[in-house]
């Protein structure tokens, strides 16, 4: 069966049953269109809510014929058994259709049952796929809530994701706990206040034999917490060095 495969962030690409047809999507309203409607498709969309997409401020007096044109033409990239119904358009894709944002989520949830069951190839495996997808932008050149909204979940995946690769990293061991420094780095520099990504490089840095590095990692957090939030580091975090204090 020919591949239908649909990415949303970073370049748009679509792959309709092998045939490839995001260069024939029908300009910037089409795109935005189709966009909205690949992220919702397991239900039918009101027309009233692509009105709002195209138009999130004011609705032009044209507006619903303006919709009609840019969902007929759709309809002619993607072929009404693809693009169906007319009060309630709809994107109707092969049961086996592989759509990132779905991918990702799948992958997230899989990579931390992972993690939980100690499966560390599992969990690096599906962190791989949630990150690869996680870091990139949704619907890049196009601006408004829901696309932030959804970015701001992309964001979440893209820090879960790189606890997860670097819980595995630990778990597998040996040259993979380079792998876990770095998305202790990765994860710190995303969200530099996020006490896990510390905990994170303060292990994997032990498990190299670095004590000292790890407890540098800590002062540098508690000063951080200290100076501008007021506060110190959490109990497991605190824990964890003085588990490093004692190794020392």
């Amino acid at each position: 069966m020919k591949a239908t495969r649909i990415q949303l962030c970073g370049r748009m690409a679509l792959e309709l049953e092998g045939r490839r047809l995001e260069d024939a999507l029908p300009g910037r309203q089409g795109k935005l269109v189709f966009g909205y409607l690949a992220l919702n498709r397991m239900r039918p969309v009101d027309r009233s809510e692509l009105v709002a997409v195209l138009w999130p401020d004011e609705r032009p007096v044209a507006a619903e014929t303006t919709l009609s044109g840019v969902l007929s033409r759709l309809r002619h990239v993607l072929g009404d058994d693809v693009l169906t119904g007319r009060a309630q358009p709809r994107l109707v894709l092969p049961h086996d259709a592989w759509l990132d944002v779905e991918a990702a989520v799948a992958a997230i949830h899989q990579a931390e049952s992972a993690v939980a069951n100690d499966d560390w190839q599992g969990a690096w495996l599906s962190g791989r796929i949630a990150l690869h997808v996680g870091r990139r932008e949704f619907l890049s050149g196009f601006d408004a809530s829901w696309i932030d909204e959804q970015q701001r979940e992309l964001a979440k995946i893209h820090r879960s994701a790189l606890e997860c690769i670097g819980e595995a990293g630990l778990g597998i061991g040996g040259t993979e706990i380079a792998a876990a420094e770095r998305s202790g780095r990765a994860l710190i520099a995303c969200e530099p206040y996020r006490e896990s990504g510390y905990r994170l490089l303060m292990r994997a840095l032990e498990g190299q034999g670095n004590n000292a590095a790890a407890l540098t990692v800590y002062d540098e957090l508690r000063r951080r917490l200290r100076d501008e939030l007021g506060t110190a580091p959490g109990a497991m975090t605190q824990a964890l060095h003085k588990q490093l204090l004692g190794a020392g």
